[in-house]
Formats: structure tokens, C-alpha cells, sequence
């Protein structure tokens, strides 16, 4: 899958299908975006500037934000930030497919958060986001993401399949872009750049 295709069929699906628990109900779906914000901020350090990259309607944040973060949403889809800005106009946003992510903050980040994001997108466009994520971060600062491995790794064929990667060629693609991942007991890859 291309990062075009994706973008686009994400786009034209909008916010109501962005996460299973949608399907439950909205407070299923906006609780669990808290207890992600939760999760992250057992990772991020107070006060960090935080990109939210592939931020939808701000499910995670919004929270990340109440938590005293300094947050900004980055999503490709215009429809998706649309919807953030109607959640919560006050949220910092720029859109991007991750390649000017640097260029449209203007600033480097603390940490970029990447989830549900990748796991879509075939390998040749996960490598390209992943340079523009990697170009907004500062030494030392953090990359969450969302970058399963697997024994069996598979490629995304449609814009709602999972790409899994290999552990090792996920490993070396990381060191290329000078990220070491953190050990921990964390839901997502937590990379740190050197």
C-alpha cells in the first residue's frame, strides 16, 4: 500500500471508523483514549512537547493534552482534523503525511507518538514516514510507535490490513535512523534517537 491510497481511504472513512471501540459506543471509544494518554504519559517525561502523528479526531490527544502535555495534532486527512478542531480548537495542528513533519512544526519535539498508523501502510512508505518522524524529534527524545514484528511478517495488501515486519529488518531500519529501542513493558516500540 501506497501512503497516497492510505491517506485517501482514510480520509473518505472519517472519523466515525477510525478505532474499534467506536463500534461499542463513543464513551467506550473516548475512554480508551484516556487510558492510552495514561499509558503514554508512564513514558513521557511532564511538560514534553508532543507530536500526536496521525492524530484522527484526537481520541489520545486531547487527553495527552490534559495531562500537561504540550501537544500538537498531525494527521495527512483533512477530514480528520477537521473533526479534531471541532473536539478541541485550542489543540495546535498541522497537516502532513510525516515527510515535512520538521518543516510544518518548526520546531523539534520531545516525542512523537505514531500509532495505528504505520501498521497500514506497506514497508516502502512505513521507511519514508519514519524519516520525517525521525527529522522532528530531538536527540535524545522519543519515538512511540505503533511497528508490530512478526515470525510470519506480511505486507498490507488493502488500506485496513496490518503490515508486520521482521524483527531483525525492523532492528536494522531503526539503527539506520539512529533509534535505539527502550526495553520496557510498553503496548507499542518505543524508540529512543541518538
Amino acid at each position: 500500500m501506497n501512503a497516497h491510497d492510505v491517506i485517501k481511504a482514510w480520509d473518505e472513512a472519517g472519523p466515525k471508523h477510525i478505532h474499534p471501540s467506536r463500534g461499542v459506543s463513543e464513551e467506550a471509544y473516548w475512554a480508551s483514549g484516556e487510558q492510552t494518554a495514561h499509558q503514554l504519559a508512564e513514558v513521557l517525561k511532564p511538560g514534553w512537547r508532543v507530536v500526536d502523528f496521525g492524530v484522527g479526531d484526537g481520541r489520545v490527544a486531547i487527553p495527552l493534552r490534559r495531562l500537561g502535555f504540550e501537544v500538537t495534532g498531525a494527521d495527512a486527512s483533512p477530514t480528520m482534523l477537521t473533526a479534531l478542531a471541532g473536539n478541541d480548537p485550542g489543540l495546535p495542528q498541522v497537516q502532513t503525511d510525516g515527510s515535512d513533519l520538521y518543516a510544518q512544526l518548526g520546531h523539534k519535539a520531545d516525542a512523537v507518538v505514531c500509532l495505528a498508523v504505520l501498521i497500514h501502510h506497506g514497508r516502502a512508505s512505513v521507511l519514508t514516514i519514519l524519516d520525517g518522524l525521525c527529522k522532528a524529534v530531538r536527540k535524545g527524545g522519543l519515538l512511540i510507535l505503533d511497528w508490530p514484528t512478526s515470525a510470519h511478517p506480511e505486507e498490507a495488501q488493502i488500506w485496513i490490513d496490518v503490515t508486520t515486519w521482521d524483527p531483525d529488518v525492523q532492528q536494522a531500519e531503526a539503527a539506520k535512523r539512529g533509534l535505539k529501542r527502550v526495553e520496557g513493558d510498553h503496548p507499542w516500540a518505543v524508540f529512543r534517537k541518538s
